[in-house]
């Protein structure tokens, strides 16, 4: 693991902690009057799976990630949920040595069910899909990978009121993000990213 790999994830990791230490706090507050929308902008940790059968240990480099989130509430409960970001450049490594690099456009859409009426903080679960374009693929001579990714896409987080319509959110997401390798035409295998995406950010209601 990198040292900066160790310190986005130290920081996350307070940053969680502090949040969840405010929950008593944001308890109190009183959120203003809200509309359908909430927009959330979040730093998130992506730590790959990397996981592969190609017989070449092929990995990517976790990094920290920015993210913003469009939420469309139907109901108190149940809203839609988009995430963006703009395409995230990996380095592409086999068996640990650097053989090439890759970007990658993980747009994902989640429907939501909020729990709603408890005190000081509104946790959620969502489920959705995510379509993965790869893109700026270099790799060694012959080696190539598939440029789109479906997958499924699984989400849990929490939102904790601070001021008017400002909240905290911490959230936790896992997707599938996969490609068929192939060498020369032949297929190799699949590489599995599958990234766990761990963010904190901060949302707005309106």
């Amino acid at each position: 693991m990198t040292s900066r790999s160790m310190f986005a994830r130290a920081t996350l990791a307070l940053a969680a902690a502090a949040a969840f230490a405010a929950v008593p706090c944001a308890a109190q507050a009183q959120p203003e009057a809200t509309g359908p929308w909430l927009v959330r902008l979040r730093a998130v940790n992506l730590d790959s799976a990397n996981k592969d059968d190609t017989g070449l240990d092929l990995s990517i480099n976790s990094k920290v990630i920015p993210e913003l989130d469009i939420s469309y509430f139907f109901t108190p409960e149940i809203a839609a949920e988009l995430v963006l970001t703009y395409p995230q450049k990996h380095d592409v490594k086999a068996g640990g040595t650097v053989i090439g690099s890759l970007k990658h456009l993980p747009p994902t859409l989640l429907a939501q069910y909020h729990v709603t009426g408890m005190k000081g903080f509104t946790p959620y679960l969502g489920a959705g899909v995510n379509f993965t374009q790869f893109s700026a693929v270099e790799l060694p001579a012959g080696v190539d990978i598939d440029r789109h990714s479906v997958g499924l896409a699984l989400q849990a987080g929490v939102d904790i009121p601070l001021q008017g319509r400002l909240s905290l959110n911490i959230d936790v997401k896992k997707v599938q993000i996969r490609t068929d390798v192939s060498a020369a035409g032949n297929k190799l295998g699949t590489f599995k990213v599958d990234p766990l995406l761990v963010g904190v950010g901060l949302g707005w209601r309106f």
